[in-house]
């Protein structure tokens, strides 16, 4: 029997927000990838979905440093020496004339949200468990996930009536700004007492801690073949609804309406987390994604692209079953490393992100003149993931009913 815990509002409000400047540093760039594009004389387009694929790079590794480090040291410092690495980044993605230096300047950026990425879990991870820390991932994912509803059509704004540049500027004004409510309001999650002593082993032992935890190993690997597939949707949609649909007017809300479908189904799971249980929806969820994927891969093998309506109906659906999957995986990985809660999530982010961005680069090469390869990648890997969900059924006995 889980012991009570208090939602607490600000709390939540404040690790959305944090995990905000990281969706808004990816999406809120995309509609000007062709313009980054052509101003750092990129002759490939194909190449342009680099810009969203290295930051995620950036992403997984820096949890490796700033993980371990939190655990020592505390939460709230590392946030704050991982905001001064984006702010050092950014300035080189806005004055870089190189598309080489923009690539190594949107991996350091990657380095610096990792930091409030990462400890974002932990800070959860310190004050909640159990399903009711499900439940309060998938609130904070909610309202992290309203940031792609706005992201696209802010970047389409600013480069409207500014330049690509802005668009920079303005994640660094935003990212500010929760930087100060981050230092006025939260205070440190991690008391001295449950502190690790630092010490040259210090990620060695956590990382052999971690890996003796099966349900976090398989749950992690699980997360990285769900966010891999999605990652080729994130680095490729720019390029599928504006040139394979040419609707690139229509893109940010084409855009905003299906990351409004993953919102939905966050808020769901928050609701009926507590009634059936993180893992049974996340594995039910797990079937609903193979299913789909499969379905699409069936009726449009032929490689001819489907009506957009009937596209984004699929669409729907397949991130709808992703809204239940990512904060319900998350909570699952994280469970029973509480005592190690900063390499914990550390090591899952690290996991799941560098298995995603080789998956994303492979198969973001083949979405050239067909969605088909997209589907293909969702369906191979939603039948990984559901291989490893019965896998540890088998394993563990993990009660689904």
């Amino acid at each position: 029997m889980e012991k009570p815990q208090e939602f607490k509002f600000e709390f939540v409000a404040l690790m959305a927000s944090l995990m905000s400047i990281v969706a808004l540093s990816i999406d809120a760039l995309l509609p000007a990838l062709p313009e980054i594009g052509n101003s750092l004389g990129v002759t490939n387009p194909d190449d342009n979905q680099l810009l969203i694929t290295m930051i995620f790079l950036g992403l997984g590794s820096g949890q490796l440093i700033f993980g371990p480090l939190s655990d020592s040291f505390g939460r709230k410092p590392i946030v704050f020496i991982g905001f001064i690495v984006f702010i050092i980044a950014s300035i080189i993605c806005v004055t870089t004339k190189s598309f080489e230096m923009m690539i190594f300047g949107r991996i350091l950026q990657g380095v610096g949200i990792s930091s409030p990425r990462s400890l974002t879990l932990s800070m959860i991870r310190d004050e909640f468990s159990g399903d009711y820390m499900a439940k309060i991932i998938s609130i904070v994912v909610m309202f992290f996930i309203l940031v792609p509803v706005v992201a696209p059509s802010l970047g389409q704004f600013l480069l409207y009536y500014f330049n690509w540049e802005s668009i920079f500027y303005f994640n660094l004004g935003f990212g500010l700004l929760i930087m100060i409510w981050f230092w006025l309001r939260q205070p440190e999650t991690l008391i001295k007492e449950k502190r690790i002593k630092f010490t040259s082993h210090l990620f060695i032992d956590g990382t052999k801690e971690f890996f003796k935890h099966k349900e976090a190993v398989a749950f992690t690997f699980v997360s990285g073949f769900i966010t891999g597939s999605f990652m080729v949707y994130l680095s490729t949609s720019q390029q599928i609804f504006q040139e394979q649909y040419n609707l690139a007017d229509m893109f940010p809300y084409i855009f905003a309406s299906l990351a409004i479908s993953i919102g939905l189904a966050t808020f769901l799971n928050s609701q009926l987390v507590m009634k059936f249980g993180m893992y049974k929806i996340a594995f039910t969820s797990c079937i609903a994604y193979a299913i789909i994927s499969i379905l699409y891969v069936v009726l449009f093998w032929s490689g001819q692209n489907p009506s957009i309506t009937i596209l984004i109906s699929f669409f729907a659906l397949q991130f709808f079953a992703v809204g239940f999957l990512f904060g319900n995986l998350r909570a699952l990985a994280m469970q029973p490393l509480g005592h190690i809660a900063g390499i914990g999530a550390a090591i899952n982010g690290f996991i799941s992100t560098v298995m995603a961005v080789p998956i994303a680069n492979y198969i973001g090469g083949f979405v050239k003149t067909s969605v088909l390869p997209l589907f293909i990648g969702f369906s191979f890997f939603g039948v990984m993931s559901l291989l490893v969900f019965i896998l540890m059924k088998r394993k563990t006995k993990l009660a689904i009913v």
